[in-house]
This record gives structure tokens, C-alpha cells and sequence, in this order.
């Protein structure tokens, strides 16, 4: 978007890295008071530039030890059989991200769950037992070395 200057640039970027700052602290940060603070900030959301703001959990500390990522091949691009697969991740709280993909596979799915055992239930008869999908391969994620809900303004 063009039409961001570099002040609304520096609250964005400090909305990312802690979104409970308060009013007069990102007033002070970008050198506005806080009114006009106030008014760019309601215009990124009303823009759509941000559109929520969101706790981000620790999901070990949930006791959600098991992330993999999941690419599905569908039985067929039909209409009926992508809506009711988007319908199905969108219901799914353990997809916690989906995508439709180029190449042999139709959609990457992030899937987390209390252990590989649990994963496997969910792949078994959530995911598999649809009848929507032809075949998919699993990746368990070993370790983590970056996570980051940051977008680069």
C-alpha cells in the first residue's frame, strides 16, 4: 500500500512486536501526540491494514508438543470437494494454517497436537476419513527455529 508513510510504517511496526502498547506510548514513539496517534491508527484498521489484534500463545506451555505440516492431494478440483475441504479446515482448531499450493499437492496444512500419537488420530480419522483426500505426507517440525507473526512494512 502506498499510501503509508513512514510513521504509519513505525506504528505498525510496533503494534507487531507488542500490540497492548498503550496510546500515549506509541504517541511517544513516533513523535505524534496522542490524537493524531489515535486517528493513523484508526485509519490502518478501517484501511483493513490491520485487522485484528490477537494474543499469541505458547503452545508447548498448552501442552501442544506436536507440529507438523501436512501437504493433501484432493480426489478431484471439483467445487463440492474444495468448499467442503476449506469448510472442514476452517472448523478444524487444530489446522491452525491452510494454504492452497502449486505442484502435485493442493493445500499445506500447519497442524498442531498434543503429541505424534494424537497427530496421527487427527490424520486418521479427521483428515483421511473426509473421503475428499487422495493422498498426503506428513512432516513433523524436529525443532523451531523461527516463528513470527511479523510482516516486514
Amino acid at each position: 500500500m502506498d499510501t503509508l508513510d513512514a510513521t504509519d510504517r513505525r506504528l505498525l511496526e510496533l503494534l507487531q512486536h507488542d500490540g497492548k502498547m498503550s496510546l500515549q506510548e506509541l504517541a511517544e514513539a513516533t513523535n505524534l501526540s496522542t490524537s493524531p496517534c489515535w486517528r493513523r491508527i484508526r485509519k490502518l484498521e478501517e484501511l483493513g491494514v490491520i485487522n485484528r489484534y490477537v494474543a499469541v500463545l505458547d503452545r508447548r506451555k498448552l501442552g501442544l508438543n506436536a507440529m507438523a505440516y501436512v501437504q493433501v492431494q484432493l480426489i478431484d478440483h471439483s467445487e463440492d470437494t474444495i468448499g467442503a475441504f476449506d469448510r472442514f479446515v476452517q472448523t478444524e482448531p487444530q489446522v491452525v494454517e491452510c494454504a492452497s499450493i502449486t505442484g502435485s499437492n493442493d493445500y499445506m496444512l500447519k497442524v498442531v497436537a498434543q503429541d505424534p500419537e494424537s497427530l496421527e488420530t487427527f490424520l486418521l480419522k479427521r483428515i483421511l476419513r473426509l473421503g475428499l483426500v487422495r493422498s498426503s505426507h506428513t512432516h513433523f517440525m524436529l525443532r523451531q527455529t523461527k516463528s513470527s507473526t511479523a510482516l516486514p512494512v
